[in-house]
């Protein structure tokens, strides 16, 4: 290992030289109404042919030579800053940028804008707008992340109603999801029916599909990265929304004017309310809560704290009484080490909490994850050609599957628990991006990763290490009997996993408006969601991998062409191909809740996917939107560990649960005037996959089914278009008070979309028949927005 990361530094440091009469030029770029910096603007230097982007937090670093030079300073949706910079010795300058409507003499500028994306070595990346994402029409007209994610091509989910996404055919375990940096174990309010991001209060957001970059780990799929805004230092300001069935309200200002300021925003809906006057004793709802503050301590040094809180509550009647939901905090100190030179440290807690009542029994049910995360990042601008990143990264994990309480004298029920599982999770990374050249770059980098997985008060021992057995007489896997117990202290370890995970993204450009890319990256995942159902449940548990499961490991590559037309359209075609292995696949009859010694109905296996992207975008004019389309397959296998077994589905290739050959999606947005807005979607994919019984035979008056191959037949295919229009009335110039009314109409044709296929024998006609369940039908909403 030594070895390698001498040879790593040796490969970097040989890039650099000395470079006489360079000066450093850094900041922060901000938008100027609120004081909010702003990720990934473009800082460009057109007679140079040089630039680079501001990151996560708004700063910029780049070395020029002695002289005066002009700069753009440009982001989607404000004006564009021309000017000019005397650069004689290392300079600080901050931007503040105006949103574009709000500018009357918006500077116009004749080069591409957008030339830096197209050389950039990042591909398979995402990014919408809050702005955007609050436009589209969703159910209930509640404004939704992951529902306006799903419009992008190679993101996908189980269907109407089913919790998180699923991205290039990978499962939803597989989605790293981070708030202010903080890991979210279930981004689903009311079992998927609304995500839990509050749209208020996110800043901006990126999805990597592929080509991640080394600083992230830990999942196999994508990594959804939500950053919420710091809150406004200058002006006290309040909005909100009033719908049908929830409502938000944030609130920010200064604390300090310009020097510090907080965030609280929280949202709940109360459609259960209405149920209180039938008399339905019945509850569902959710609410969730936002805060933050920012204190600048001085031109260098920034101290932020985060957090966020949700829980979903559900009650049928007094008899069941279910909550869960997360909690996360963060506290981050920004530091500008030297003027090239941008660190941020970061303390992190995550918890999961599942719980559940059942007085009908007499018990109560409790489980989730907990985490503390420690990790230091550092972004080291070293020259115009080299940007180095590295950093290190440590969490420790307690799972608990789930611990019984009586809740009265009288239940009967005795206390118990499950094992508590405990882990450490270890990773150090380094990055660099490298401009060769102005038509060719490159991304590449390392992460190191080691995971211990330590011990706990019983561990299960089984013959040869097998806690799965394979009944030759019956043509079955069955539970393997433990041979003894094992017990370790916590703080040692049990097993240990240590992986290398390279990067690599090149990009080529053949001029300012196309180029092609390639990526490759291998990733490992320790922790594995324990589901065997499309959709994962509140109720499934996380496990950590260790004696009788190892990590998921995925090795990806992609391709892709990328083409700007003017400044107005934009073409992104891609096609990827990715392996995983150890990927979980449970034997038939597997119980998995409250399980504990779930390794006794786990086999290993593998997965592929592989695909074609194309998303085309407007992205000027009146009228804006895009066109996505996937292509793909998503498999999975779990072969016979022996000759003589035969595995799942006789150790074939079979769909995931979650494939879907053909996605596609239209979304457009037309600014009619300043009052009238109006948007719309298309969505057509095929029906998910699912297996159906082909037969049936009598035994001792019991009619026993005979099914089809795992998940060889398909739902019906699944189209709906949804419509809304958003009016603003005109502002009154004597007053800060601003509004809009959303009206919407989700599934405006009734498509009889199958959430799922059940049979019966009709009781009439003696024959069998398919009963199709569906959730929605025409969904009408309306939503008052406000800002003040």
């Amino acid at each position: 290992m030594r070895k390698i990361l001498l040879v790593f530094f040796l490969f970097v440091f040989s890039f650099l030289h000395a470079q006489e009469e360079f000066y450093v030029l850094n900041g922060v770029v901000k938008e100027a109404e609120n004081n909010e910096t702003l990720n990934g603007v473009n800082i460009l230097f057109p007679e140079l042919q040089r630039g680079t982007v501001t990151n996560e937090y708004g700063f910029y670093s780049i070395k020029l030579p002695q002289g005066k030079h002009r700069i753009l300073i440009s982001y989607l949706g404000f004006a564009t800053i021309s000017t000019e910079v005397d650069i004689n010795s290392d300079l600080h300058m901050d931007f503040e940028l105006i949103p574009a409507a709000e500018d009357l003499e918006e500077i116009v500028i004749s080069e591409d804008l957008e030339r830096l994306n197209i050389r950039k070595p990042e591909m398979s990346v995402n990014k919408l707008e809050i702005e955007t994402i609050q436009k589209l029409p969703v159910v209930f007209g509640e404004v939704d992340v992951i529902k306006s994610l799903l419009l992008l091509p190679g993101v996908s989910n189980a269907g109407e109603a089913s919790s998180g996404f699923n991205v290039r055919g990978g499962a939803v375990d597989q989605n790293l999801i981070l708030l202010d940096e903080a890991t979210l174990y279930n981004s689903s309010h009311l079992f998927g029916l609304f995500s839990v991001f509050n749209p208020d209060a996110i800043k901006n957001l990126k999805l990597y599909k592929g080509g991640i970059p080394a600083n992230y780990g830990g999942r196999v799929s994508s990594v959804l990265d939500i950053y919420q805004k710091d809150g406004n230092s200058r002006n006290f300001e309040v909005n909100g929304g009033i719908g049908l069935i929830s409502s938000r309200l944030l609130a920010q200002g200064p604390i300090q004017k310009n020097k510090s300021s907080f965030l609280v925003g929280g949202r709940s809906s109360y459609a259960h309310l209405f149920l209180k006057l039938t008399d339905n004793e019945n509850t569902a709802y959710f609410y969730d809560l936002n805060t933050k503050l920012t204190f600048k301590l001085n031109d260098r040094n920034t101290l932020l704290f985060s957090g966020y809180f949700g829980r979903d509550v559900f009650k049928i009647s007094e008899s069941f009484n279910n909550v869960y939901g997360n909690a996360v905090f963060n506290l981050r100190w920004n530091k500008i080490l030297k003027d090239n030179i941008f660190s941020n440290l970061s303390m992190i807690y995550s918890d999961y909490y599942y719980g559940l009542t059942l007085d009908f029994v007499g018990f109560n049910w409790n489980s989730g994850i907990k985490n503390l995360n420690f990790k230091y990042d550092i972004d080291h601008f070293i020259n115009e050609k080299i940007n180095l990143d590295y950093g290190l990264q440590s969490t420790w994990y307690e799972f608990n599957p789930g611990e019984i309480e009586p809740n009265s004298k009288s239940s009967g029920i005795s206390p118990s628990e499950l094992t508590k599982k405990y882990a450490f999770e270890n990773a150090i990374y380094f990055s660099m991006e490298h401009t060769f050249s102005e038509a060719f770059s490159a991304e590449y980098g390392i992460r190191y990763s080691n995971f211990l997985r330590l011990g706990q008060d019983e561990l299960n021992l089984y013959p040869n290490e097998q806690a799965v057995n394979y009944n030759d007489t019956f043509g079955i896997y069955e539970k393997a009997e433990p041979t003894g117990t094992k017990r370790l202290s916590h703080g040692k370890v049990e097993k240990s996993f240590d992986n290398l995970e390279p990067r690599l993204a090149l990009a080529y450009s053949f001029n300012e408006k196309q180029s092609v890319k390639l990526s490759y990256n291998r990733m490992t995942q320790y922790l594995h969601l324990i589901t065997n159902t499309s959709s994962p449940t509140p109720l499934d548990v996380w496990t950590p991998s260790g004696r009788y499961i190892e990590p998921q490991q995925l090795d990806q590559v992609a391709a892709g062409y990328f083409q700007t037309f003017s400044q107005n359209y934009s073409l992104e075609v891609e096609t990827f191909y990715k392996d995983i292995t150890n990927r979980l696949d449970y034997i038939d009859g597997a119980n998995l809740i409250a399980n504990n010694a779930i390794e006794q109905v786990i086999l290993t296996g593998e997965a592929r996917a592989y695909g074609l992207e194309i998303l085309l975008r407007k992205n000027n004019g009146r009228l804006t939107g895009w066109l996505a389309y996937t292509l793909s397959t998503s498999e999975q296998r779990t072969p016979g560990r022996t000759k003589t077994e035969p595995g799942i589905n006789n150790s074939k290739w079979y769909s995931t649960a979650y494939d879907k050959p053909h996605d596609f999606s239209l979304t457009g947005n037309y600014e009619l005037n300043e009052k009238w807005e109006f948007s719309a979607n298309f969505v057509y994919q095929t029906g998910l996959p699912t297996t159906f019984p082909t037969a049936q035979y009598k035994f001792e008056n019991l009619t026993i089914p005979v099914y089809s191959r795992r998940n060889s037949n398909r739902l019906p295919d699944y189209h709906r278009l949804d419509i809304s229009a958003t009016y603003t009335p005109g502002k009154n110039n004597n007053r800060n008070y601003q509004s809009s009314w959303n009206f919407g109409i989700y599934n405006l044709y009734a498509r009889k979309n199958a959430v799922s296929l059940s049979f019966r024998n009709n009781e009439d006609t003696g024959q069998n028949e398919a009963l199709r369940l569906s959730l929605f039908g025409i969904v009408p909403s309306v939503t008052y927005n406000f800002k003040f």
